[in-house]
């Protein structure tokens, strides 16, 4: 069997060259800088004042995460969560922002389209796609994205800046009640930075037309603290038939202050992006020489999306209440089958997004003491409600809409509700349980009555809704101050799209299909033991299993649902983080999963990109008589294209390394450079039926399509701190 076009949800679009834009362009960065040095002389005072003023008691920032190198064990309920420092953050070297999620040890972040688009994720088995089965937010605030235009739980980490990102905590599996939807393989949170620090700069400049600025800073404001950041970055690429000509803009603001007994933070977050797209690419076009492997079919792909939110958060030792609203749109076009649909216009689709989010959390812990023995309790709530206004496919030819194939509003709202308890049972053996109760409603309305394949969609509409239970449990025992054993069990589930959940018509045949279940559950087992010796090693192991009731989803590229089998998941992963000289630390992770469909015979049960061994590796040199500097290996092994194994794409190595130093207390120069080894490796694969322009109009060739790993790029950056 081998992967339908309708199961691949992949591509983007291209905006036209204009010279006097390009040429504006080349000017925005020290145009920037000029400013940005006029505002930094006036704020420099005011920064040197002001830095030292919020005394010890009375900080915001409580709390210093140390991330890999602090001692989870009393504190963790199972063995595969951790959190990521700022420390180490800034030190690894990223070509993306999506690679923030590749701290998460066994996660694989790739790319197959234009750098604006979300990154293709990989963990304990799932091809997730862009973000499905693992739940990611910022601040509180949910990353991914529920009945999207692309897929279902869409995550794009392009509006994050990463010199603003103070920790990263991970939990794999479903264990913890506080965590909903999109949770059966983990989750992520990213927390943002609360403190004071001097003015920085940072300029960098590399190959293929990179551009990328970066202002950040944190002053005292009244009697709380203010954090600032912008950035900047232009990206032409280094493809052979377009220019990316990316231009992305980010905007970072955050208020905190210790109000009433808590903290309260306002934050506000804007993003802009544009691009174009060389998408993945079939070999065969390759082989005779049609194009290279940085060439491109269809050139007029690509995208442009925003993202605006603010972001109210108040917490103390006991209670913590957020509210949070999000303004987001996204438009993309894509091409991964060329001319087999239409020999004539060509395959080309657009895909539309257009919704604000509302939400909010409170949740309240309380600390007792039961017979000698302590108990902690947490009480929460969580409230979503997406107001989509548009969510559609569109054909499309040139970036030109040539009709809709399937255009709706949708409204979605989801409560959640939980109870967690954790009690020591003796000094050394404690539980955790939980429960959560989730509630979803979908009003779906049809905003076309007859497509552009002449097929009546009126009624694609109406309501659903449904409500889920999940049940989790942790047992730990603690066998000294530094070994600690953990057995968990949870349920976890993801929503489906809204649209697939009322579907009666198929848009594209006219046939009559059967909806799906709003919700599918999934069910998880890990056993594993953390250590933390001679503090200056960290070590976990995990043993793990996951079961899925289906993998039903909503297939944006096809404006219908496509049902798969239920699937069963198991392996182990291995993660150690070592500190072997006062200023250089060592880490290496390695992942093992075996994932196949349940109900399927064994010579047809593979699941299409789900990856077995990942290995991670790296050295860090923490500032030290000027010099730091990382060193970073990633591996990812062999992985099935179709279901029966007779396709599997090939193994991907990839270095990348950095080196700086720091000339006076003011000025660091770094160097970067990505893909080392200029590896020709690919960074994802894929195995479907398409057709090349000079083929004939009733043929069709299954054929692996794939993305090339950029080439060896260097880039420079200079950080002045004023």
């Amino acid at each position: 069997m081998c992967k339908t076009r309708s199961q691949l949800k992949e591509m983007d679009r291209t905006q036209i060259i204009n010279a006097e834009m390009k040429a504006k362009r080349r000017v925005v960065i020290p145009s920037m800088l000029t400013a940005l040095s006029v505002f930094s002389s006036q704020l420099y005072s005011h920064t040197l004042e002001n830095k030292q003023a919020v005394d010890a008691d009375q900080a915001i920032e409580k709390v210093e995460v140390q991330g890999r190198e602090q001692n989870l064990v009393g504190k963790a309920i199972s063995a595969s969560e951790g959190v990521i420092g700022e420390e180490e953050i800034a030190t690894r070297p990223l070509f993306r922002s999506g690679e923030l999620l590749e701290f998460v040890p066994g996660m694989v972040v790739t790319q197959h389209s234009g750098s604006g688009k979300s990154n293709q994720y990989f963990l304990r088995g799932f091809n997730l796609d862009h973000g499905t089965d693992f739940a990611t937010s910022i601040d509180g605030m949910p990353i991914n994205m529920r009945s999207h235009g692309h897929g279902q739980g869409y995550t794009d980490l392009n509006f994050i800046i990463p010199e603003t990102v103070r920790s990263l905590t991970y939990r794999k599996g479903a264990y913890y009640a506080d965590v909903g939807d999109f949770s059966g393989a983990g989750s992520a949170a990213f927390s943002t930075s609360q403190k004071l620090q001097a003015l920085n700069l940072t300029a960098t400049v590399g190959e293929y037309g990179y551009q990328r600025f970066v202002a950040t800073s944190g002053i005292q404001a009244g009697e709380g603290i203010l954090n600032f950041a912008l950035e900047t970055n232009f990206y032409d690429g280094p493809w052979t038939d377009i220019q990316e000509d990316v231009q992305k803009t980010n905007l970072f603001t955050k208020y905190s202050i210790d109000v009433a007994g808590g903290q309260l933070s306002l934050s506000f977050m804007g993003y802009e992006n544009s691009w174009n797209s060389a998408d993945q690419i079939p070999e065969r076009a390759v082989l005779n020489g049609t194009i290279d492997e940085f060439g491109s079919l269809d050139d007029t792909l690509g995208g442009e999306t925003s993202r605006y939110s603010v972001n109210l958060q108040w917490q103390n030792e006991h209670l913590s209440a957020a509210f949070y609203a999000i303004d987001y749109d996204l438009n993309l076009w894509s091409n991964f089958t060329y001319f087999l649909d239409d020999p004539v216009n060509g395959d080309q689709f657009e895909q539309v997004d257009d919704r604000k989010i509302y939400g909010g959390h409170l949740k309240y812990t309380q600390h007792a003491n039961w017979n000698g023995r302590n108990v902690t309790n947490t009480w929460g709530v969580q409230a979503r409600y997406d107001d989509i206004d548009e969510v559609g496919l569109n054909k499309s030819q040139a970036r030109q809409r040539l009709g809709s194939i399937r255009t709706d509003a949708v409204k979605e709202g989801s409560i959640g509700i939980f109870w967690d308890n954790q009690f020591d049972w003796t000094n050394q053996f404690r539980t955790t349980i939980g429960i959560r109760g989730d509630y979803y409603h979908f009003d779906v309305e049809s905003l076309v009555d007859e497509n552009i394949n002449g097929v009546d969609l009126s009624n694609n509409r109406g309501t659903q809704h449904d409500q889920n239970i999940s049940l989790k449990a942790s047992g730990i025992y603690t066998f000294s101050e530094t070994l600690e054993g953990y057995i968990s069990i949870g349920q976890g589930f993801h929503s489906n799209d809204a649209r697939g959940t009322i579907n009666q018509v198929d848009p594209n045949s006219g046939e009559t299909i059967q909806a799906v279940d709003p919700v599918v559950d999934s069910l998880g087992y890990e056993v594993g033991l953390r250590a933390n010796l001679f503090d200056s090693l960290n070590a976990s192991i995990a043993f793990w299993s996951l079961n899925l009731d289906s993998e039903l989803l909503f297939v944006g590229d096809a404006g219908n649902t496509e049902p798969s089998f239920r699937s069963k998941r198991h392996g182990l992963e291995f993660t150690s983080f070592y500190r072997f000289a006062e200023n250089w630390t060592l880490d290496f992770e390695y992942a093992y999963a075996d994932a196949s469909f349940v109900d399927l015979p064994s010579n047809q049960d593979e699941i299409p990109g789900a990856i077995k061994h990942v290995l991670q590796m790296g050295v860090a040199l923490a500032p030290a008589n000027g010099w730091f500097g990382a060193a970073r290996f990633r591996y990812f092994g062999e992985r099935p294209l179709v279901e029966d194994g007779s396709v599997n794409a090939d193994s991907s190595q990839l270095v990348n390394v950095n080196l700086g130093y720091q000339f006076t207390n003011n000025l660091i120069v770094k160097i970067d450079v990505m893909n080392a080894f200029d590896s020709r490796d690919h960074d994802i694969d894929y195995f479907y039926a398409s057709r090349l322009a000079n083929e004939p109009a009733t043929s069709e060739t299954e054929d692996l399509h794939y993305h090339v790993l950029e080439p060896r790029s260097v880039r420079l950056s200079l950080t002045y701190a004023f």
